[in-house]
């Protein structure tokens, strides 16, 4: 199975060993972020520094005034990075090691936006704002992101793009000294805390057909139980989110908020692909990050797989957890796949996050049975020598 290692510029930039590195590892393929969202990371071989600060979404390369000359949302640039152009510089170093670069663009997740645009973000069903979750139903809010998925997918020296956090953004957000873990609201509550009640969102509930002050009333009985001190579940199969939605919101008021959020999704996906061939050509391939369950939020974001595979050449999806989780995250895409279809699963091969490079090989064995077609490693950069060491025998 062809591998892909996910990277950042500043692995690279700076480090005249770590194109050599990457591609001793086995890879094929490096995923290089050209579009990213705020971060603290550790860098463990950098001859120059152990910890970038990313401290606000960035492009990691020159904006085309041009492009977006005149529009009141447009992507920031990076300071933290040494040189003009980080991406291009790591691209071209990466490709001189052989290796084939796709960008990685991440897309509905971006704090400074919504600090400095509030009324992009999505608002929760008590009036709070998701700074973090730009609201993909607002007209300005996708023409943005539309055009920056065409412009940061579409660098020099790479053949492809994985589009993430291309969908709906919610509740679920790594951020600072983050304090919401008190409440256990499991699936079905943190899609109902996900749900958008701005202007846009509410006439398009209407236009669906459920009263949107009658909705606001009903999420907020349906959570009541959760803050009163009910036991939530934990995490549960997909199916048995969404039934837990309608039991506790209603069969129809779900089913329009479903209605709503999966044809404002679909759009956003389909335009944003669209707009990365427009830009590129019918060659270059178009993957999205995402997940079966169509109510789920974040980068993963849930998505219809016929709908998806209609439009995109493929889907990355998260294969880390247990075999079950893996299986209903592989199977539903499997399903609807024809020969010219990628289905990359992706593994976490940082131990200190959670994954297990130990069991990658029997892990990336059990993918290729459910109908993945390639690996994505995450990620070569933040992982340790040991983590890598491992990689690499397995890989090798």
């Amino acid at each position: 199975m062809r591998a892909s290692a996910f990277l950042y510029p500043w692995d690279v930039v700076g480090d005249p060993h770590a194109a050599r590195r990457i591609a001793r590892l086995g890879v094929r393929q490096v995923t290089l972020a050209s579009a990213y969202h705020s971060t603290r990371a550790l860098t463990p071989r950098h001859p120059r520094h152990r910890i970038v600060t990313a401290e606000h979404a960035a492009v990691l390369y020159p904006p085309d005034r041009a492009r977006w000359a005149g529009r009141t949302l447009r992507p920031y640039e990076q300071s933290w990075v040494p040189g003009p152009d980080p991406y291009g510089e790591a691209a071209a170093a990466l490709a001189d090691e052989g290796l084939e670069v796709h960008s990685w663009v991440v897309l509905a997740h971006n704090s400074r936006l919504g600090a400095e645009h509030p009324d992009t973000s999505v608002r929760n069903v008590y009036g709070d704002r998701y700074p973090w979750a730009p609201c993909i139903a607002r007209p300005e809010v996708r023409e943005y992101a539309v055009t920056l998925a065409a412009e940061a997918a579409v660098r020099s020296g790479t053949s492809g793009t994985e589009l993430e956090s291309c969908g709906w953004y919610g509740l679920a957000h790594l951020h600072a000294h983050d304090k919401t873990a008190g409440v256990r609201l499991g699936g079905a509550g943190q899609y109902l805390m996900s749900l958008c009640f701005c202007a846009v969102c509410r006439e398009g509930y209407a236009a669906a057909g459920a009263d949107p002050d009658e909705l606001r009333a009903a999420v907020v009985r349906a959570l009541a139980p959760l803050w009163s001190g009910e036991p939530g579940p934990g995490p549960g199969d997909r199916a048995g989110e969404w039934a837990e939605v309608e039991e506790r919101l209603g069969t129809d008021l779900a089913a329009a908020t479903r209605a709503w959020r999966g044809r404002m999704a679909d759009d956003f996906q389909r335009g944003a692909v669209a707009a990365v061939r427009e830009a590129a050509g019918p060659e270059f391939r178009v993957l999205l990050h995402a997940d079966p369950a169509v109510h789920r939020c974040g980068a993963n974001a849930g998505t219809d797989p016929s709908s998806l595979l209609a439009h995109a050449d493929g889907a990355v999806l998260p294969c880390t957890g247990p075999p079950a989780e893996r299986t209903a995250v592989l199977a539903p895409f499997a399903a609807q796949a024809t020969e010219r279809t990628t289905l990359a699963a992706n593994f976490t091969v940082v131990t200190g996050m959670g994954g297990s490079p130990a069991t990658l090989a029997v892990d990336a064995a059990h993918a290729r049975v459910l109908g993945a077609t390639e690996l994505r490693l995450y990620h070569a950069g933040l992982a340790s020598n040991a983590d890598l060491d491992m990689v690499e025998s397995i890989l090798a």
